[in-house]
């Protein structure tokens, strides 16, 4: 709150303020609480004493009240509804992130070794070079485009360390806003929520392309292909690499081929998220398919990583942009605008989380136990998927065919359940999910498989 004080003197202890004299100092009172104080001079003083009236005005006028209240953040807000409920049976589908059979987060076993050794080396905390961990930086390069790839070989890739995949979104997007004035970027319809978020603060121009077919509860290809063609030669086109997010809808090998000669044919940049590498189908290799053959046909592409999933590293904020380019010259000069636009943006990113990650790829042992981790991980979200789907399938006498469910793949399934659906499997189910009808299988245990099945027939079937 702020406050003004203003001492008016008089001759005589009676004198009084009148709203004449608070026009004259024109002192405004809109908003504002009056308190008068009678003060003397100091007794010790040789000069005559006068009785002070002092008036404190006390402004309730915030120079932030211009400032809106902004909606809630509509994934981390279902956490908030989730915690606030009471409810046996309630079930927190909506945020992506891991949870075991029983519910719990899990620390990975190869983490807590990998986080006690580094205890052990009593490493310092020095702040890392804008780029980040160089060791971080090999090992995630090398991860996401093989060891062996040429394009690493030759040196050209400019891969910074960035606050895991959101942050390293965010400097790709302003690069693309600082060297490539007017250049697009096309996104899947549906994408993850925050990806628009990512470009309007860049201000980078987007708009999307076909991807969800609700009739099918399955991909539109000739639609994306369609949209694909008819943008803007030179657009960026962003794909999610594997476990496609929401969706769970992933394109299949040959599909990725046609797209990917549209894109050459059209002079686009592919431009990918890569969220799920090891965690979608239990293979590093596997998921990353996508990403190589764009590679090996010779195309320079972005690639943002992140390792919040696949080694269960979501606080740590780890993660990376990658850029391959024509030329070693070329990724250079990129690496270079990479760290110039990161250096006022957080001037350089952690470095516990990219230890991590660096002394479980580069150490042979811990590596294969991380293999075995992901695969469980991602076995666990494969076994529910088909309890649900054989719930449902059980249960629902309609007919109705929900082997989409299956055909998904990842964290995430698409129930293709409107709003008014989505607000019932809430308020009268206490399943809590996004309002698009995406819901998190690693949010599930098999024992409430039923239970959900239950929630989706009522709210598909009585709720229009």
């Amino acid at each position: 709150m702020a406050s003004s004080v203003f001492s008016l003197a008089s001759a005589t202890p009676s004198a009084s303020l009148s709203s004449h004299d608070i026009e004259k100092g024109k002192l405004n009172l809109r908003n504002t609480s009056l308190c008068f104080k009678k003060e003397k001079t100091n007794p010790f003083m040789k000069t005559r004493s006068f009785d002070r009236i002092s008036m404190v005005v006390a402004s309730n006028v915030s120079r932030f009240e211009g400032i809106t209240m902004a909606p809630p953040d509509p994934i981390l807000g279902v956490s908030e509804a989730f915690k606030a409920d009471n409810h046996e049976l309630k079930l927190n589908l909506g945020v992506g992130a891991y949870r075991t059979e029983e519910l719990q987060p899990y620390v990975l076993d190869v983490v807590k070794k990998a986080d006690k050794l580094l205890l052990e080396k009593g490493e310092n905390r020095e702040y890392l070079p804008i780029e980040g961990l160089a060791a971080f930086n090999k090992v995630t390069a090398d991860l996401l485009f093989g060891a062996d790839n040429p394009v690493i070989k030759q040196q050209r890739v400019a891969t910074v360390q960035g606050l895991s995949g959101t942050g390293s979104l965010r400097l790709a997007a302003v690069l693309i806003e600082r060297y490539f004035p007017g250049g697009k970027v096309l996104i899947s319809s549906p994408t993850w929520g925050n990806h628009k978020n990512i470009f309007n603060d860049a201000k980078v121009p987007w708009s999307e392309y076909r991807y969800y077919d609700p009739k099918t509860v399955g991909l539109d290809f000739e639609g994306m292909i369609a949209d694909i063609k008819a943008a803007p030669e030179g657009s960026f086109i962003l794909l999610h690499g594997c476990a496609h997010n929401p969706t769970g809808i992933d394109l299949t090998p040959e599909q990725w081929e046609i797209i990917a000669d549209v894109i050459q044919e059209k002079n686009h940049i592919p431009f990918f998220d890569i969220a799920y590498q090891g965690f979608a189908s239990g293979s590093l290799d596997a998921d990353a398919a996508s990403v190589r053959m764009f590679v090996a046909r010779g195309m320079e592409v972005i690639a943002a990583q992140s390792y919040s999933k696949n080694l269960g590293l979501y606080a740590e904020r780890i993660g990376a942009i990658n850029v391959v380019c024509s030329s070693p010259d070329a990724a250079a000069r990129v690496k270079s605008q990479l760290k110039r636009i990161a250096r006022p943006m957080y001037s350089n990113p952690p470095v516990h989380g990219a230890r991590i990650v660096a002394n479980i790829v580069g150490d042979a042992a811990l590596f294969k136990e991380w293999n075995a981790e992901m695969e469980m991980m991602a076995g666990r979200i494969k076994n529910v998927r088909h309890k649900l789907f054989d719930s449902l399938s059980c249960k629902d006498k309609s007919g109705k065919d929900w082997s989409f469910v299956l055909k998904q793949i990842g964290m995430f399934s698409f129930t293709g359940l409107n709003k008014a659906q989505c607000d019932n499997m809430t308020s009268k189910w206490h399943v809590y999910m996004t309002k698009d009808g995406r819901i998190s299988l690693a949010g599930l245990s098999l024992a409430k498989c039923e239970y959900l099945a239950d929630a989706i027939i009522d709210s598909y079937h009585n709720v229009s």
